[in-house]
């Protein structure tokens, strides 16, 4: 238990210039910030990415469909909560109108693809939840920070040019042609107070100010992850920051500040 070791991702897309309280070693590009999942919940993986560029038209598989190709459980949904935008950052996620698999596969190899998908202009606090098979691409001048079921399937539909593999028969095969049901998957969250984001099915994301109380810990009856937005907490003993995360075993383990502002995850049981 306790805070999990950080990997810090050089990328061409990253920023030198990150928002507080991340500072990009000089000279490097940071793009992601990951927190080594940790044995006891090795389901979920969260990270913080910084974009000063747009990144690839991409698409995950669900866990059924990867289960179903003999690879085992490695499906990947995720979530992103904007900490940080540059004036006019957007989100592309869905497209405007349904299109069907010739068009998807068309407009992917002559570059259109991002034209027809749906931008969302966001600001810090803007919540997305993103499931498996939803075509999606973070744009330029975003930080967020992601929770996503860990798995490192990525299959990239469109890369700008960039010299990358793209995998497009294998997300053909899982893209879904469809808009984004905005009303169903989006909030915007209030820079304080007790929210619930994400209420499963494959994992618990909340937002706590302060203690949390009787509800909150309900959700969370074991071992979870702590991820200090504001102020300090405590993990057996072991203080984590914000720009940290850290293992408990449980509530009981952790000593919250007093108006501070932390996000709880864990994953759900399959």
């Amino acid at each position: 238990m306790g805070v999990l070791p950080i990997r810090q991702v050089e990328k061409p897309w990253g920023k030198d210039i990150l928002p507080a309280p991340f500072v990009a070693p000089e000279g490097q590009r940071i793009g992601e910030i990951w927190f080594e999942p940790p044995a006891e919940l090795p389901d979920l993986l969260v990270k913080y990415i910084f974009t000063s560029e747009k990144l690839s038209v991409q698409v995950h598989p669900s866990d059924a469909q990867t289960l179903d190709k003999g690879i085992g459980r490695q499906g990947k949904e995720e979530c992103w909560l904007i900490v940080d935008a540059e004036p006019g950052a957007r989100l592309g996620i869905g497209f405007d109108a349904a299109i069907g698999e010739e068009g998807m596969r068309a407009a992917a190899i002559d570059g259109s693809i991002e034209g027809l998908m749906t931008w969302h202009e966001v600001r810090p606090g803007d919540f997305f939840y993103i499931p498996a098979n939803t075509v999606h691409a973070i744009g330029a001048g975003v930080s967020l920070i992601e929770v996503q079921q860990n798995s490192d399937i990525t299959y990239r539909l469109f890369d700008y040019g960039r010299p990358r593999q793209l995998h497009l028969e294998e997300g053909m095969a899982v893209a879904m042609g469809a808009p984004y049901d905005l009303a169903a998957w989006h909030k915007a969250i209030p820079p304080r107070g007790t929210q619930v984001l994400v209420d499963g099915p494959l994992f618990l994301l909340d937002q706590v100010e302060g203690a949390p109380g009787a509800e909150t810990a309900a959700r969370f009856p074991g071992a979870l992850l702590v991820i200090p937005r504001e102020g300090l907490v405590t993990v057996a003993g072991e203080t984590v920051a914000p720009g940290g995360c850290a293992l408990a075993d449980g509530l009981d383990a952790v000593r919250f500040a007093e108006g501070g502002i932390c996000l709880l995850a864990r994953p759900c049981a399959v």
